[in-house]
């Protein structure tokens, strides 16, 4: 059975004090910490020496492992922002590759201090001789895979897993930037990212809170996160992995030239989803309207061609171009786009009710 429509509770979205009370898991918080967790890790990685102990010369290939949870997003993410650029190879993997040897820099990021298969796939890194860098807590089989062998960044700030991207993310920036494969400026991303939580702070309503205005904007919706960039397409992922996991709700991510190569959802998409199935059961929700977001990223003429094409094959769309709202590099406004689309979430969940709130929202049954 499929599950119930996910009615919010729009009210209370503007009460602070009841935004409070239903937040039970202190998420709004953890979500608002990104900066400082941007700021712990790159603690972290000074205090460790990480950028001499990785002054090595190019290195043959840069191995990004893809563990589930928020390590699949910015792994993704990374790679999307070192590809055009990247004087190296960068490979996404589940595991480390059966080539992997001396001349290769591995990097992982796991919330999960008990995955015996990346345990075992790191230990097999380090002993042919590979870099490993670990964003990892400090107990566990797979910080114990790479003990004495690899460098290992243990978080500094406690979160939940699911709020653990911007960790994940600036551990996998100052490994790319000790490497000489980019240039990322982490204390401009702190505090563009405090700046993003302090725009989407509970107390601000939702006509001036951004995170608020898009959870209200998808409210009911089925949302459909069309990239025009790669960069956007990979913090679409990360937002359809973060409005499952707090809203239960079910995004559609794609680069919108593929998307619009797919008729009936393109069609759908034009017509604001009007032309629902007549059969469909409306207590199953199985006739949500469709929301086009066109996610929006890089800057320059490809980008501008990009949009003005999809600004006119799909007028109803709605352009998220974080650009338009702050100057500075791509890198940046990846992770401010990441944040917000994650507060949007949990604001979802919690007028929804999925994760508390007073939202008339029931699970699905067998």
């Amino acid at each position: 059975m499929a599950p119930m429509p996910t009615v919010p509770d729009d009210s209370l979205l503007d009460d602070p004090a009841r935004l409070a009370e239903a937040d039970t898991a202190g998420l709004l918080r953890a979500a608002a910490m990104a900066g400082a967790q941007v700021r712990a890790t790159a603690e972290a990685a000074a205090e460790l020496e990480l950028s001499d102990r990785l002054d090595v010369g190019r290195p043959r290939s840069l191995v990004l492992i893809d563990r589930p949870g928020v390590s699949r997003t910015l792994t993704r993410l990374v790679a999307a922002l070192l590809t055009p650029s990247c004087p190296v190879p960068v490979v996404v993997a589940e595991v480390v590759p059966s080539w992997i040897g001396a001349l290769d820099v591995v990097f992982a990021h796991t919330d999960d201090a008990g995955d015996r298969e990346l345990a075992a796939s790191l230990e097999r890194a380090a002993r042919f001789g590979a870099t490993v860098v670990l964003s990892a807590p400090a107990e566990g089989p797979v910080a114990a895979s790479v003990a004495g062998k690899g460098l290992l960044l243990a978080p500094r700030l406690p979160v939940p897993p699911e709020m653990a991207f911007p960790r994940g993310l600036a551990a996998a920036l100052l490994t790319a930037n000790a490497l000489g494969l980019l240039v990322a400026d982490l204390e401009q991303l702190a505090d563009h990212l405090d700046a993003e939580a302090e725009k989407d702070y509970l107390a601000r309503e939702s006509f001036a809170n951004p995170a608020k205005a898009m959870a209200l904007k998808l409210a009911e919706r089925q949302p459909l996160l069309w990239g025009l960039d790669p960069v956007a397409v990979a913090v679409g992922e990360h937002a359809a992995h973060a409005f499952a996991a707090h809203a239960a709700v079910v995004c559609d991510v794609e680069d919108y030239r593929q998307a619009l190569a797919r008729p009936a959802l393109r069609r759908a998409a034009l017509s604001g989803g009007v032309d629902r199935d007549i059969f469909a059961d409306p207590e199953e929700g199985a006739g949500a309207t469709p929301r086009v977001l066109l996610l929006s990223v890089r800057t320059g003429p490809a980008a501008e061609a990009a949009r003005y094409q999809a600004e006119d094959l799909l007028p109803g769309g709605d352009v998220i171009a974080p650009a338009e709202e702050i100057e500075t590099d791509e890198i940046v406004r990846a992770a401010v786009l990441a944040l917000r689309f994650e507060l949007a979430a949990v604001y979802l969940g919690l007028a929804v009710g999925s994760i508390g709130g007073a939202g008339r929202y029931t699970p699905a049954t067998a």
